[in-house]
Parts: C-alpha cells; structure tokens; sequence
C-alpha cells in the first residue's frame, strides 16, 4: 500500500482509510462518522489528515502503525467557526482560526469536546486527536505544505442533519 495519495481517487482514499485506521471494519467506520455526526456543533465539517490518509508518517516517513497495531493515530479536524468556539481561548495556534490540538497530552484545551474524542478512541481502538481550523487554513496546508486530507463530513452535512 504505497501509492501516492495525489494520485488517488477518493474511493481509494476512503478505502485506504477503513483499511488502516478501523482494521477494514466498515461498521466501526460508519459508526465513528455517525458519532461525529450527532454530538459535534451543527455546522461542523470533519476531516482527516495524516498518515491514515497518506500512509506515512510526516515525522519519519514509516508506514501506518508501523510499531504495531492501533499504535497510530488518527488525526481529526474539524472545521467551522462554532466548533472553534470549543477551545479555550489560550489554546490556539493562530488565534480564531486554528486550534492546538485536543488530545491525551491536553485534554483540557476543549474539556467540552474531549469524552467525544474518547469515546472515538474507545471505537476506533486507536488514539484520536481533534484540532479545529478553517477552510482557508485546511486549504494552505493542503497546497503549501503538502499535508493531504479527506472530508468525513461536509460542513453543511452536519448542520443540515442537526437541523431537522
């Protein structure tokens, strides 16, 4: 499994995914994105990024759970202004635009968003972190660092399903 991610297709990716980050079980899968999708602020987009995506670690280049199963993790942005709204206002990076990351290290910066996160974890039997940003800085990284990622949940998907 070492073909680039540029090139392909977004049912290759989605499968890469399944495949890597859930032990190709599309249940659990679903069941994390259904997770995602009920308790996240309407209006939340949700992407994943890194080496569940790529298959390669940014740091050093190894594989998906190189060290053993469920030792990688899946990194998790979320994206919209509301959800943003979640973190502490000290834990930024850029500040109203991108979050620090939500995870074992720092469950603090987004206390309201962190047993999601572990519950996730419990599902996908894996570390889960959550981030925040918006599209501008998802698209900049994306482009300018070359930092891949693959939409779970359309911004207005999720604000149309809390809507009814």
């Amino acid at each position: 499994m070492t073909t680039d991610v540029k090139q392909m297709t977004d049912e290759e990716i989605h499968e890469r995914i399944i495949e890597l980050g859930f032990a190709n079980n599309r249940q659990c899968f679903e069941r994390f994105c259904q997770k995602l999708r009920e308790e996240l602020p309407p209006g939340t987009g949700v992407v994943l990024r890194g080496s569940v995506v790529t298959n390669q670690r940014w740091k050093d280049g190894q594989p998906f759970d190189a060290q053993g199963p469920g030792t990688s993790d899946l990194d998790v942005t979320l994206v919209g202004n509301q959800v943003m709204q979640c973190w502490d206002k000290t834990a930024f990076y850029i500040p109203l635009l991108h979050t620090k990351p939500l995870s074992d290290k720092d469950p603090a910066c987004a206390q309201e968003l962190n047993t999601l996160r572990q519950e996730l974890q419990q599902l996908a039997g894996r570390p889960v972190n959550f981030q925040a940003t918006n599209n501008l800085v998802l698209f900049a990284r994306d482009v300018l660092f070359d930092q891949p990622y693959f939409t779970l949940i359309e911004a207005e998907e999720n604000s149309d399903a809390q809507a009814t």
